[in-house]
């Protein structure tokens, strides 16, 4: 074997292994997110709080997953952020 095929092997283990370690990494991440998506959809199906689904609500649930959730949620409860238009005309 010449240098540059021992070369090329060398490399193509080690990006091998990069891709490996990223998707041990990544993996429970995606599945926090997804379960907090869920939780949020249910959450807001089931009718006990009233959240408004915003951009930025799925943002803050999709890259921080079920405590994401929990921050939504007392948020809208309290009345911060996240609350319906219908539920703040009520209010005030």
């Amino acid at each position: 074997m010449a240098i540059i095929e021992v070369g090329l092997l060398v490399l193509a283990v080690l990006a091998l292994a990069a891709v490996y370690l990223t998707m041990k990494v990544v993996k429970p991440l995606a599945y926090n997110a997804i379960v907090g998506l869920v939780l949020l959809a249910a959450v807001n199906f089931t009718g006990f709080v009233e959240v408004d689904i915003t951009l930025f609500a799925v943002a803050l649930v999709a890259v921080a997953g079920v405590p994401g959730v929990v921050l939504v949620v007392i948020l809208s409860v309290v009345g911060v952020a996240f609350v319906p238009e219908t539920a703040a005309v009520l209010v005030f």
